[in-house]
């Protein structure tokens, strides 16, 4: 059964929207039924197969309403579908919940989202830094970092080749 028909069945009224691009399907889903959502297609549709978790910033999109989409890519290594679910947050506390209890994989995915754009991940076992270092300032793939950072780089241990 496609990913959209699983949904419908088991979790009406999650899909705010329906996209499609050549063979590949994008539901925009609430963040209050992505859990659910993503739950039903890894037990009912056979989606076993996180493949990514990464977010989009649209604070200079002209018709964004949101700040930001997180992107959940899944495949269901059966039958080679794949389908992709978008859920919507904003500032001032972005926030989604954690899907590390369906994949275990989706651990250090979280953490990077976490990472680079300050977006939490409801009940994550070690929502922690894991790409830039503990004291960093900021999220910097968010638009509004600036592009020389916030003059950080001078507080931190210039590595050189012998000792890599």
């Amino acid at each position: 059964m496609p990913a959209v028909d699983v949904i419908e069945q088991h979790c009406p009224g999650a899909i705010s929207r329906r996209e499609q691009f050549r063979d590949n399907t994008r539901l925009i889903v609430p963040v209050d039924k992505i859990y659910d959502s993503l739950r039903v297609l890894k037990e009912k549709g056979g989606f076993d197969l996180l493949v990514d978790i990464t977010a989009v910033d649209y604070l200079h999109f002209p018709d964004a309403r949101d700040r930001f989409g997180v992107v959940y890519c899944l495949t269901n290594t059966a039958t080679g579908e794949r389908v992709v679910l978008k859920t919507l947050v904003n500032d001032p506390d972005p926030e989604v919940p954690s899907v590390c209890d369906l994949w275990r994989g989706a651990d250090w995915m979280e953490r990077e989202v976490y990472d680079m754009y300050g977006i939490a991940f409801a009940n994550h076992p070690d929502l922690r830094r894991i790409l830039m270092p503990d004291g960093f300032a900021g999220h910097p793939l968010r638009k509004d970092y600036p592009l020389r950072g916030y003059g950080e780089r001078h507080n931190f241990q210039p590595l050189v080749r012998s000792e890599g």
